[in-house]
């Protein structure tokens, strides 16, 4: 039996975008497929926000180019709150499906599905500016999602958020891809990122890997120990009550235990390895 590939949703091609003198984003290239969830990590100023930003048609590159659907056909919930304070979770939603051409029956249903999902039920009248942190970031995601768009951009939606609302995003999220949107979401969290079907991990405007999580973890070379006192604390990090040293050759110099590293470990060697080649 063949397959057949997912069609490309939205794309970004050797994208550079500069604030100044200011590289955010050098030479990016990221394909958002249809169903599929990419993750985007990476620290604070790594350029995640200018990515999805790109992606949203909110900015404009300086050299590449992305492709994406008409703003009716995306969502987009920025790094703020995502809605209008003074009006209720239903009224939030009213409003952002009307914009989007819902009417009567259609919008009614699909306001109160995406309530239910998100755990919003017994807030449906609350204002939102009386909503807690993740029970807002909730709201905002689902006003993304309300009119089924191709595209559904979502910047670290679940920074701050307690576990429990952080399920319930992630299921949204799911539910988003499996309906057929492609979705590309910023995200602090690498359990959260590993369920991505894709991830790019970017450190000061740059993808340093990309791929699915399986290929990440199978790219990856060198070696990493873990020790209380490693032997190059430059090339170390802290987990724990311990610190891994990343052993870029493989070569180890050190009888220090060897592990199996796991997405935050390929991350901070891969940022470490770049911060070491571009200071040499």
């Amino acid at each position: 039996m063949t397959t057949t590939a997912a069609a490309t949703i939205a794309e970004a091609r050797d994208v550079t975008v500069r604030f100044g003198r200011r590289a955010a984003l050098a030479g990016v290239s990221v394909t958002v497929p249809a169903g599929a969830v990419v993750a985007v990590v990476g620290g604070d100023g790594a350029g995640k926000t200018t990515l999805l930003r790109a992606f949203a048609r909110e900015i404009v590159p300086g050299a590449g180019t992305v492709t994406s659907p008409d703003k009716n056909r995306m969502g987009f919930l920025p790094a703020g709150p995502g809605s209008w304070a003074a009006l209720t979770v239903r009224q939030n939603l009213d409003f952002v499906g009307g914009a989007y051409g819902l009417r009567g029956r259609e919008l009614r249903s699909r306001r109160d599905e995406l309530v239910e999902r998100c755990g919003l039920t017994s807030a449906a009248d609350r204002q939102a500016s009386a909503l807690s942190g993740g029970m807002r970031r909730k709201l905002g995601a689902a006003m993304a999602m309300i009119h089924h768009p191709s595209l559904v951009i979502l910047d670290e939606p679940s920074t701050g958020v307690d576990p429990v609302s952080r399920i319930d995003l992630w299921r949204m999220v799911s539910e988003a891809a499996a309906q057929g949107s492609g979705v590309i979401m910023s995200t602090t969290y690498l359990d959260e990122a590993e369920r991505a079907a894709h991830l790019v991990v970017l450190d000061s405007g740059q993808v340093l890997v990309q791929g699915s999580y399986d290929d990440v973890r199978s790219g990856f070379t060198g070696t990493v120990t873990r020790s209380p006192d490693p032997v190059r604390r430059d090339w170390s990090w802290r987990r724990g009550r311990e610190r891994h040293e990343y052993w870029p050759s493989g070569s180890v110099d050190t009888d220090a235990p060897r592990v199996e590293p796991d997405l935050e470990d390929i991350v901070i060697a891969a940022s470490l390895s770049r911060s070491m080649r571009t200071a040499s």
